[in-house]
């Protein structure tokens, strides 16, 4: 399902951290930090899908996060079109999130269970203050056809018990869509739906991608749905990108170790077939204060003293943009 893409760069992640403070008492000072998301760069072009993977509190959400400006980054520069976002405030920050939208893992969580279809979508609008009333109602009877809710006028003033999840989560979609965005990020946005009707969510956002030339960043922990929808795929672990390059290289060829620990835990769907486990040790290392080294290190089956004594390795290419941070690769 990969398209081609443009080489403008749209998205640009450099030095991207956030640490959230560990409570430690009323009047004692903060010493210990969550390292959420610790060092990470990487860029999004046009038209692009770059999928951001791994395992539960790795910190696909927070990254997420951070790139809508849901979180403020504890240090780091994160450019759309040039412009530093990081730094935005007040009224420049509202101009900017017209730009950039975000697409919850949850639908039933994600919308105000008081507002109807139409207060849902429309809000973006009225909170820009884009159009009338009248305007405005045309607009989302536009992005209901848009995502395939049909006809508009059955789902405009129904509230969102009344829908199904896959209905929910396309209304969400057009929410996100409703203000023209260049760039989305999804998060995990058909996990909690069917899997009977996942396919035609992914295929709807694909089909959006090419229409309006969006760019997403997809949030994911389900490598089959990387490689359905991803172009490029970035593979997290305890904050840190320690893999990236196209989908399919990075999946047919992985070269780190916690990547291949990932691929050899998805099912095969033949029973005669019996893939080499990949032994990998003990158990996820805390993210509070982790030491400067590799953050694989406790768990890795080929890691070597340098691995404990050099801080954590730096992203290099192995050879066609395929990116891996490993001393021993």
């Amino acid at each position: 399902m990969v398209t081609e893409v443009k080489t403008e760069t749209l998205v640009e992640v450099r030095n991207l951290k956030k640490y959230f403070p560990v409570s430690r008492g009323l009047f004692k000072k903060v010493k210990n930090y969550v390292h959420a998301v610790d060092d990470i760069s990487f860029t999004i072009k046009r038209g692009e899908v770059l999928g951001l993977a791994g395992e539960s509190g790795c910190g696909k959400t927070t990254t997420g996060k951070l790139l809508v400006r849901l979180e403020d980054p504890t240090d780091g520069s994160i450019y759309l079109n040039g412009v530093d976002i990081a730094t935005l405030e007040g009224k420049e920050l509202k101009r900017f999130r017209r730009n950039v939208q975000m697409i919850f893992q949850d639908p039933y969580e994600s919308m105000n269970p008081r507002l109807t279809i139409y207060d849902t979508i429309a809000e973006p609008l009225a909170v820009q203050k884009i159009g009338n009333i009248i305007e405005r109602q045309e607009r989302v009877a536009e992005m209901l056809r848009l995502v395939g809710l049909t006809p508009p006028e059955s789902f405009l003033f129904r509230f969102p018990h009344e829908l199904s999840g896959g209905q929910r989560q396309r209304v969400a979609i057009a929410r996100a869509m409703v203000l023209n965005p260049a760039f989305i990020v999804a998060d995990e946005p058909t996990s909690m739906l069917d899997v009977s009707i996942r396919a035609g969510i992914m295929k709807l956002m694909l089909d959006l991608r090419e229409k309006f030339e969006i760019s997403y960043l997809y949030i994911t922990h389900d490598l089959a749905v990387a490689r359905y929808m991803c172009d490029r795929l970035a593979i997290m672990y305890l904050g840190k990108i320690v893999e990236m390059g196209e989908t399919e290289e990075v999946l047919q060829n992985p070269l780190h170790p916690y990547t291949k620990a990932l691929i050899s835990a998805v099912p095969v769907p033949d029973p005669t077939y019996r893939r080499e486990p990949l032994e990998i040790k003990g158990m996820i290392s805390r993210p509070i204060d982790p030491p400067p080294r590799c953050r694989f290190y406790d768990r890795c089956p080929i890691a070597t003293p340098r691995c404990e004594e050099d801080p954590h390795p730096p992203l290099e290419d192995k050879g066609g943009g395929h990116l891996v941070a490993c001393y021993e690769v």
